[in-house]
């Protein structure tokens, strides 16, 4: 079986090559870069034993757990704050239970860490049984765990002035 070579692409000097170029050879599916392309050159910081966290509402807006790993893009801090409600409470304690299973992932030792692991994880199974007693299921997997299904039934999960009048 004989195979055909595509043609090259010619690009100019400034490695930009013509769109239709490119879908005539369909070199650009086999993964060839160009000759003068330069590579990322990743960095992720490794964490120490027994780093300081932040709280989990203030680590959520942040986007991680570990002010070590916080790096704000281009300089730009969220300094925002979540609602008062039971959701974004929620949202808060998973989002730290997240951060903290993937730390002890590589920290399996750091007992501090994984004490607040525990403490996180029973503040949200309270926080979450509450809330289901409150506000209904919280995911249409938890109704089947109901008399009957109730998922459609009003306020959503994520109706937040509804939720908010119910806190």
């Amino acid at each position: 079986m004989e195979m055909k070579l595509q043609p090259r692409v010619r690009c100019d000097e400034a490695d930009r090559c013509p769109a239709e170029s490119l879908q005539e050879s369909r070199e650009y599916q086999t993964g060839i870069l160009p000759e003068r392309a330069y590579l990322a050159n990743p960095y992720v910081p490794m964490q120490r034993n027994n780093p300081p966290t932040y709280p989990a509402r203030q680590g959520v807006v942040r986007g991680t757990l570990f002010p070590g790993l916080d790096l704000p893009y281009r300089g730009m801090v969220n300094e925002g704050t979540l609602s008062d409600t039971h959701l974004h409470e929620l949202q808060a304690l998973g989002f730290a239970l997240v951060e903290l299973g993937e730390y002890l992932d590589t920290h399996p030792k750091d007992t501090e860490a994984f004490a607040l692991f525990r403490s996180y994880a029973e503040l949200y199974h309270k926080g979450r049984q509450e809330y289901e007693k409150m506000h209904g299921p919280l995911t249409q997997k938890d109704s089947a765990m109901q008399e009957s299904y109730t998922w459609l039934n009003d306020p959503w999960p994520w109706d937040y002035a509804a939720n908010e009048e119910g806190k």
